[in-house]
């Protein structure tokens, strides 16, 4: 190997481009000044040196590139990711994982390029950026990017304007010093002549590395909580064990003749009829973005009643609080989880089933209302890719759906169209049906969106936290305060007309807000709870209202998963059989969600692997019936989830 320096007038302009970067950078964040030279430094440095490498040792050249490129990328990504307390969690089995992991991305592309400078350029650029995407995710929604997201990038880059964007002293270091990295390695040429030997050496070391991750993250979890996957697994490893969790097997004791117990004891408990002489209610459903009681995370107090008209609801309401699956994004779950009664519980963590799992029609509300002659109408007053909805409402049998474009986009607060307007869309479709039709109407709102962060002319702030100043938290109370008065616009006029009407509202699940806000709230934050305390934040009020004679009930806590069965029962629509069943393990175990359930005998939360008696019996076979509806499709019970009649 010979090094020299040398100069070219270029590289002066190299230099000062780079300068001008580090600059910006410095304004921004504000490192040291003497990161700004020692930088400067360095990269002329890097520019001024002409590296020959011996071109009989590539083998040995290649394999250091290689290795250290997978060491660096590894150690990079976790420094970006993690402060130093949270790094120094990390095994060095785990990280040891997450550089083999890295390096079968290097090998992967040694083998398409030929070219080792080429290739560690391009994966140390492919894998940072990786965690890159991960570093914004985890700031705006609290948890972390893994495989399944890649589905719902659209949806992200569509409100990705409404969050403020911000990068800490961390990212900066780690942008000057992969700049560094790459320049350096632009210096190193080394290729080989005979290309298939070095093809099959890479695969076969690729392979190797495959194995032996494979062999030490048996019963390795993928976590998706707060930044768990970056200091329990590493980021990497974490973001390959996210892939894996994507292909769902058989759950333990499934088989037809599990299948056929099930239908043998509810064939004769079940009439999926309605009765004929009875005028079936209107049903309206808003599932209400981000609409939170924070109250049962913490104690605070306000300037003004937040939710007034909400809480003075209670005539011929079932009221109360219900599980949420996911907290501060990933709404389309909460939603499947109402319209369908199947749970989270039993899918990988951070699945998206309207990007991953909806192939086909699937047994739901829609279905089930279509077949006993209701219309079905489907309204979300935003872009209809967002999730996947354009593809999904059509599988799922909805006569109609209403995006964006059929709203008035005037009536708008800070950036998405308002509930009030939402709402009048619903009355003008009530209005316009025809006096024999029966009419189901699904929707979901995007007034209360996250973030919080901005300021807007359109929009005065009237709620404010006391005692305490948290700009974001104060917009969102404002913003649910509107939604209250939208929602008496709603109920309102619905006191008034003739026709049997049922109204159910839940939230889809609580705000993603300041970090620093929970400590406050819950004098722990979003770190060391147990699992009672994981579920209050996984914990959305909801209410199910008619205008006729029905009674009042208070629901201490459900799930979402039952809150259509609860809705079927309250319009007085007999239940088909997986709703019956549904009903049936409601009186064992209340509330389910992707965190744990509640045992009813035990008078606690528990995590679902933790069931047993009578609990793990029911689950069990809540995840048997779930499995046949969504992935044994030769062998799908028709009396459990009948297709949609035609």
């Amino acid at each position: 190997m010979k090094i020299r320096l040398y100069f070219e007038k270029e590289n002066l302009i190299r230099l000062a481009v780079a300068m001008v970067f580090a600059a910006v950078m410095f304004a921004v964040i504000r490192f040291p000044v003497w990161v700004l030279f020692g930088f400067g430094v360095l990269y002329f440095g890097i520019k001024s040196l002409k590296i020959e490498l011996n071109e009989k040792l590539s083998w040995l050249w290649s394999a250091i590139m290689l290795g250290t490129g997978g060491i660096f990328t590894a150690y990079h990504i976790q420094y970006l990711l993690l402060d130093a307390e949270l790094r120094a969690k990390i095994s060095d089995n785990k990280m040891l994982l997450n550089v083999l992991c890295c390096l079968v991305v290097f090998l992967a592309v040694q083998v398409f390029t030929n070219n080792t400078g080429l290739t560690c350029l391009i994966s140390h650029i492919v894998l940072l950026s990786l965690a890159g995407i991960n570093y914004f995710v985890y700031l705006f929604r609290g948890n972390e990017f893994i495989f399944s997201d890649l589905k719902s990038i659209q949806t992200g880059l569509s409100v990705a304007g409404n969050y403020e964007f911000a990068l800490d002293e961390r990212a900066g270091y780690v942008i000057l010093l992969s700049t560094l990295y790459i320049a350096f390695i632009r210096k190193l040429h080394v290729s080989f002549q005979k290309r298939i030997p070095m093809s099959i050496v890479c695969i076969s070391l690729a392979v190797l590395c495959c194995a032996y991750i494979g062999k030490h993250t048996q019963g390795v979890v993928t976590e998706t909580w707060e930044q768990k996957g970056s200091y329990r697994n590493g980021y990497i490893l974490n973001f390959v064990l996210s892939i894996r969790d994507c292909f769902i097997a058989e759950p333990d004791g499934y088989s037809k003749e599990a299948v056929k117990e099930l239908e043998d004891q509810y064939s004769k408990e079940t009439d999926t009829v309605a009765g004929e002489t009875e005028k079936k209610p209107t049903i309206i459903v808003v599932m209400s973005e981000s609409y939170a009681d924070l109250s049962v995370v913490g104690n605070f107090s306000t300037n003004i009643d937040l939710t007034p008209f909400y809480d003075s609801l209670e005539e011929n309401t079932i009221k109360g609080h219900a599980l949420s699956s996911v907290f501060g994004a990933k709404t389309p779950n909460s939603e499947w989880e109402f319209l369908t009664g199947n749970s989270m519980a039993f899918l990988p963590s951070g699945s998206v089933v309207y990007q991953q799992y909806i192939t086909d029609t699937p047994t739901s509300l829609v279905s089930n209302l279509k077949n006993i002659g209701y219309t079905c109408v489907a309204m979300h007053p935003y872009y209809d890719t967002g999730w996947s909805r354009n593809i999904v409402y059509p599988n799922m049998g909805f006569d109609e759906t209403h995006f964006i474009d059929d709203f008035d986009q005037t009536k708008i607060l800070r950036d998405y169209i308002t509930d009030q307007e939402l709402y009048e869309k619903i009355v003008d479709r009530y209005e316009s049906k025809k006096s024999n039709e029966d009419l189901f109407i699904m929707s979901i709102s995007m007034q209360n969106h996250g973030g919080y962060t901005e300021k807007y002319d359109n929009f005065d702030e009237k709620a404010r936290m006391l005692g305490i100043n948290y700009p974001d938290v104060n917009q969102y109370l404002s913003l649910i305060h509107e939604s209250d008065s939208a929602l008496e616009y709603l109920i309102s006029y619905f006191e008034k007309v003739d026709d049997p009407v049922e109204i159910v509202f839940f939230g889809d699940h609580q705000p993603s807000l300041s970090s620093s806000f929970y400590p406050y709230l819950n004098g722990k934050g979003l770190g060391g709870l147990t699992l009672s305390e994981l579920e209050n934040l996984y914990t959305v009020p909801f209410f199910i209202w008619t205008n006729y004679d029905s009674g009042k009930e208070s629901v201490e806590l459900t799930s979402l998963n039952y809150l259509s069965t609860l809705a079927l029962e309250r319009a007085g629509i007999a239940l088909p059989a997986y709703n019956q069943f549904l009903a049936d393990m409601m009186e064992e175990i209340p509330a389910v969600n992707s965190r744990g359930f509640y045992s009813k005998s035990q008078g606690k939360f528990l995590h679902v692997e933790d069931a047993a008696g009578e609990d793990a019996k029911w689950l069990k076979n809540y995840e048997i019936l779930q499995y046949n509806n969504m992935f044994d499709k030769r062998n799908k019970s028709e009396l459990f989830f009948p297709y949609l009649k035609q």
